[in-house]
């Protein structure tokens, strides 16, 4: 199972790779273009046009796009991250073409039809207001917007609803032109799949295509500080958020395998202490997360309001220890749990399929899996104590903080016990 990828004339990409045994397959395209790539002016508009893509094409309705994919057993959806984009299908290898064409028909020839725009409008609104109402949710909104503040990254994927709300049809359109050119585009297909019939099918659909001067989203700066929103809910939320490394760093590898080791797992240090052995939350976890030119690992936990301040207060006790005395086998632990997870998460056509795109929109090409489990076993002890002093005393930190939050220390607090 090698993957095959090849570039058409005007820069679309096309990555594939057969998973014998399979009868059904993964397809997509993913859009080098997210919420990071948008103006001010612009926020939550790569995620309306999105959902715009399915409400009619210039020779399908809504319910057409639907059925085309449903009536053969498929399924069809799509997302907006912060750097990407993704249309994509699950179908029988059989009716590939099928799906391909009815991607390439949402992607290319979307009416943008006036009546549903203001439906899907309304849909959004909503998806809007339930994020505003999960708050172990919309924390990491306002973490991410702590982390990079005044920056397009630190803006939310939905955006804020008066905006949503003044979008017009040549608004969604304008982002398309800027944005959704060939180059900007990666065609990957996972199960099975024939690499020659795709490319002959994407030739067709996208060959036609004319490049556009998308312009690159700024670089992005870590700056940190805190929100505090008090309100009476029952758990106090707390997400703590660190710069870490960007995609193509030397340290990805030990993020990953330090945020394993952390709260990866119920065996993981801040799992372990913070929640077994003292009972202060029900959930704890930690995450390493990566963007083109920077990154954030991020703690987060719920926990009682009179319980919040020893929580948080912890937490910084235990990344301050775990620079001292990491063992070797917490390292091993982690990393069979990093392996484990990309190892088993490739069992399926869909999360080969998506790492595909994302590695060819990253390296310019898919690294073979014994090559990232080499950078994964290559992470040492010692790698393990650096970067975890790193991450309790010098790296930038970001706080947010949700709920019945008043017994928290501040962001200055946590700074000065990091540094004690």
């Amino acid at each position: 199972m090698t993957p095959q990828l090849h570039t058409l004339s005007n820069g679309f990409r096309i990555v594939t790779e057969r998973m014998p045994g399979l009868q059904s397959a993964s397809i997509g395209v993913w859009v080098a273009a997210g919420g990071r790539d948008e103006r001010p002016e612009q926020n939550g508009i790569a995620h309306f046009l999105e959902h715009m893509a399915f409400k009619g094409t210039k020779t399908r309705s809504p319910v057409q796009i639907a059925e085309a994919i449903e009536d053969v057993g498929g399924y069809m959806n799509a997302y907006t991250s912060r750097e990407v984009t993704a249309y994509y299908a699950r179908v029988l290898g059989q009716d590939v073409p099928l799906g391909l064409d009815v991607i390439a028909d949402i992607l290319r020839n979307s009416t943008l039809d006036a009546r549903e725009l203001e439906v899907e409008r309304g849909v959004i609104l909503s998806e809007i207001g339930q994020a505003l109402d999960t708050p172990d949710d919309v924390i990491f909104d306002w973490l991410q917007e702590q982390a990079y503040p005044e920056q397009p990254l630190g803006r939310t994927i939905l955006g804020p609803a008066e905006r949503v709300k003044g979008f017009s049809r040549d608004d969604l359109s304008g982002f398309v032109g800027e944005h959704y050119g060939p180059g900007q585009m990666i065609l990957s297909a996972a199960g099975d799949v024939d690499h020659d019939a795709i490319v002959e099918i994407a030739e067709r659909q996208f060959g036609d295509m004319t490049p556009v001067n998308q312009k690159v989203a700024g670089a992005a700066k870590f700056v940190g500080g805190e929100v505090r929103r008090e309100k009476q809910l029952e758990q106090a939320h707390v997400a703590i958020g660190f710069e870490s490394p960007n995609y193509r760093s030397e340290d990805a590898y030990v993020a990953q395998v330090y945020a394993a080791a952390m709260g990866g797992g119920m065996a993981s240090r801040l799992f372990q202490e913070i929640r077994e052995k003292r009972g202060l939350c029900y959930t704890i976890f930690a995450q390493a997360g990566a963007y083109t030119d920077t990154g954030m690992t991020t703690v987060y936990a719920g926990t009682s309001g009179d319980q919040v301040g020893d929580l948080a207060r912890l937490t910084i006790d235990e990344m301050k220890r775990a620079a001292e005395d990491f063992t070797e086998e917490e390292t091993a632990r982690a990393k069979a749990q990093m392996k484990a997870g990309l190892l088993m998460g490739l069992e399926g056509p869909s999360s080969r399929a998506e790492r595909m795109a994302r590695m060819v929109q990253i390296w310019g090409y898919v690294p073979a899996l014994d090559h990232v489990v080499e950078r994964i076993e290559a992470v040492s002890r010692d790698d393990l104590r650096r970067y975890a002093e790193r991450m309790a005393v010098e790296a930038p930190m970001a706080l947010a903080l949700y709920g019945p939050v008043a017994g928290a220390p501040d962001h200055a607090a946590l700074n000065e016990a990091r540094a004690a």
